[in-house]
């Protein structure tokens, strides 16, 4: 398992959606591993239950399967949010978004798939790359 990839909820919830030219891509990254948080993971049960209407079963399912590909990063911690904050405030992140990228650097992660930030972008030794650019 790569232990230097980390993925947003995007990437995840894309590797549900059949009908989307970026599940592929998604399904793709996610057969390889990585680490997901648990920022993640409540993300993905808030989009799969109110965007997707999905039922309780088929999510713990998919959550099952999320947790046999990815390794779930350290807990978020007072100093996983004390992190975050300062990331928020350096960046102009919101602060959801900084909690992921906080679980990101404390897992060591160099990569960060992420369709909803910055492209390129790094943050201390993360780099942030849209695997979605040229879908």
């Amino acid at each position: 398992m790569p232990a230097n990839v980390f993925f947003d909820t995007s990437v995840v919830v894309y590797a549900l959606k059949k009908d989307d030219p970026r599940a592929a891509t998604a399904e793709h990254l996610l057969s390889s591993g990585g680490f997901i948080s648990v920022q993640v993971l409540n993300e993905f049960v808030n989009v799969t239950r109110l965007k997707l209407k999905m039922d309780w079963h088929s999510i713990g399912e998919a959550l099952q399967g999320l947790r046999d590909l990815c390794s779930p990063a350290a807990a978020l911690t007072l100093e996983t949010h004390e992190a975050a904050f300062k990331i928020a405030q350096r960046y102009g992140f919101h602060i959801y978004d900084s909690l992921i990228l906080a679980s990101a650097i404390e897992a060591g992660c160099a990569i960060l798939y992420s369709e909803d930030l910055q492209h390129g972008q790094k943050i201390g030794s993360l780099t942030i790359q849209n695997p979605f650019l040229h879908v």
